[in-house]
């Protein structure tokens, strides 16, 4: 095993990548690669970030990386060879099929594709959510880009309280809001048209359950098979890859495909937080033994999770609240030294039923009881502040947003299997917005392509076919992906408590940061002052009344929002 400590480093300038511009654009002048009367782009990067159809009636921009070319290029009837990247692939397919051609790509996206002839701009986000595409939604002149922080220039300083009041619940932003007032996101599975403004959704994820007599040795041996092909699609060809391992199943399976498969070198990288902190170090060096991988080994000190967490949170787009997002950065800096490809395990628990459900089971069966609604039980299973914003957000603030509706109503009320219900509400909202979206920017903040194979489209599909009592059934959970890997991987891994990443945060607010956030958090000048109740966040930081042990948690939410808030400031 390879033992490295976090070594340290400066903090890298924000380098955006693109942005698009459409309406009366006559003011522009600097870093225009392409532009005619109504639509331009704009890049500061020297490669060419655009490419034109056949008879150049249509431009196509974007953030893509398509693992169907062959199929796409057969369809066409020219050489997947001819093909100098996926833009160039997209505006053949546009031309032909226009903005049907979205329903035939696998793969990440966030495009924009302007048709000069008919001056329509088309906004288009993969199915699942793995590349982001943001718009401003005020004034003459839209900014279109696949990072939100491009936009700064071009939007006010307003934030979206119910946006706000969602982050508090979630710890990051669910839906089409943002936590900029007059910004949008496109959301995975849609399309945007200007200058309607209309919105189509040409896939959704539904419950469509197969096969439903066959044992779960049948659905396992269909999801390997899939895996099987998943895994070899999103590895490079004879260069080394990746995996963040954490010693659990999702992460572990990813690890074990790729070593059977891939032939080049296979390097995983774990964390831990010191000898204060338990870790799961075992499980995974037991994993990189048993599938002969090169293990890599980084030590996250409470100084690094403070330090960097500025950095970490000006490469997201929303804040995320999640303690992990310091971590993913550092251990992907690390990765960089060997690979230019990582895998990873996220999307086990939202498509396969893990035990985070099981609170929302019970309480179906209980609500009566409880005097629970759903929404409400939904809400305080993610443990962050729902039920503390009566007195966390200022009266104003809570009286402006206490009413608005919930973007997870819809699905949360739905007619699905109530157990699939929840696992759309964590592919849709959960996947899109915390998951992907984290490992999209901070894998790309230092130039590594992240890839989550659980989370492939096809994956998804399938986990909506597998009959619910195959994924979560009492406290079994994910028993489809525990068959469909039983063969490659450690007994101990198939069967081991699902524990989770856990990260130090109650222990570092007690010991090491309550000075750093009283300073940050409690100052009249702060920019969250204006929207939350600063004596009860007193109360936290002296841990009053913290029975189950959650404010560690509810203050990195709040620590992180602060510092993302400072960092995007215009």
């Amino acid at each position: 095993m390879i033992q490295q400590r976090h070594k340290s480093f400066k903090s890298s300038e924000y380098n955006p990548s693109w942005c698009a511009v459409w309406g009366k654009i006559n003011t522009l002048t600097a870093n225009i690669v392409w532009r005619d009367d109504q639509f331009a782009i704009i890049s500061s990067l020297v490669t060419e970030q655009f490419a034109l159809s056949a008879t150049q009636r249509f431009v196509v921009i974007g953030d893509m990386w398509l693992c169907n070319q062959v199929e796409l290029s057969q369809k066409l009837g020219i050489e997947p060879s001819f093909w100098k990247n996926d833009r160039q692939l997209i505006a053949h397919l546009w031309e032909k099929w226009g903005v049907e051609c979205l329903k035939l790509l696998v793969g990440m996206f966030g495009l924009v594709v302007w048709d000069r002839e008919q001056q329509v701009l088309w906004l288009g986000r993969d199915r699942i959510g793995s590349r982001t595409l943001y718009y401003t939604t005020t004034d003459a002149v839209r900014w279109i880009a696949p990072k939100l922080r491009s936009l700064t220039p071009y939007r006010s300083s307003n934030l979206d309280l119910v946006a706000l009041r969602d982050y508090l619940c979630c710890a990051f932003v669910p839906g089409g809001r943002t936590l900029w007032q007059d910004v949008q996101e496109v959301r995975p599975g849609t399309v945007v048209r200007m200058p309607s403004e209309e919105v189509d959704t040409y896939w959704q994820l539904r419950q469509q359950v197969t096969d439903a007599d066959q044992p779960l040795v049948w659905h396992g041996d269909r999801l390997r098979c899939l895996l099987n092909q998943v895994v070899q699609e999103y590895s490079p060809q004879n260069e080394p890859v990746g995996v963040f391992l954490s010693g659990g199943l999702d992460s572990s399976s990813i690890t074990a495909l790729a070593a059977k498969f891939h032939h080049a070198p296979v390097h995983t990288y774990s964390i831990h937080f010191g000898s204060e902190s338990p870790h799961e170090l075992e499980f995974s060096g037991l994993v990189a033994t048993h599938c002969q991988t090169q293990h890599h080994i980084l030590e996250i000190t409470f100084r690094d999770m403070w330090e960097r967490l500025p950095e970490t949170m000006a490469y997201l787009d929303d804040p995320i609240g999640d303690p992990l997002t310091v971590p993913n950065l550092l251990v992907g800096r690390m990765a960089r030294e060997n690979v230019q490809v990582i895998l990873n395990g996220e999307g086990g628990d939202p498509c396969f039923g893990g035990p985070k459900n099981q609170p929302m089971l019970i309480n179906s069966l209980y609500g009566s009881v409880t005097n629970q609604d759903a929404l409400q039980a939904y809400l305080i299973a993610f443990q962050k502040c729902a039920s503390d914003l009566p007195q966390l957000l200022k009266p104003e603030v809570w009286t402006a947003v206490n009413t608005e509706s919930s973007v997870f109503s819809a699905d949360l009320n739905s007619e699905a299997n109530y157990l699939n219900r929840l696992m759309t509400l964590n592919i849709k909202f959960k996947g899109a917005d915390q998951i992907l979206t984290k490992v999209n920017n901070l894998t790309q903040a230092v130039d590594l392509h992240g890839r989550s194979p659980l989370f492939d489209q096809r994956v998804v599909e399938l986990s909506m076919q597998i009959p619910p009592e195959y994924k979560l059934s009492g406290v079994l959970e994910k028993a489809v992906l525990k068959q469909a890997v039983t063969d490659i991987l450690p007994e101990t891994i198939i069967h081991r408590p699902k524990s989770g990443m856990m990260v130090p945060v109650q222990l570092g607010f007690r010991k090491y940061w309550q000075r750093e956030a009283r300073r940050l958090l409690l100052s009249k000048k702060s920019a969250i002052a204006p929207y939350i109740n600063q004596s009860l966040l007193k109360d936290w930081l002296d841990y009053k009344g913290d029975i189950w042990g959650r404010y560690g948690v509810k203050l990195w939410l709040l620590v992180s929002l602060e510092i993302w808030l400072q960092v995007n400031q215009k």
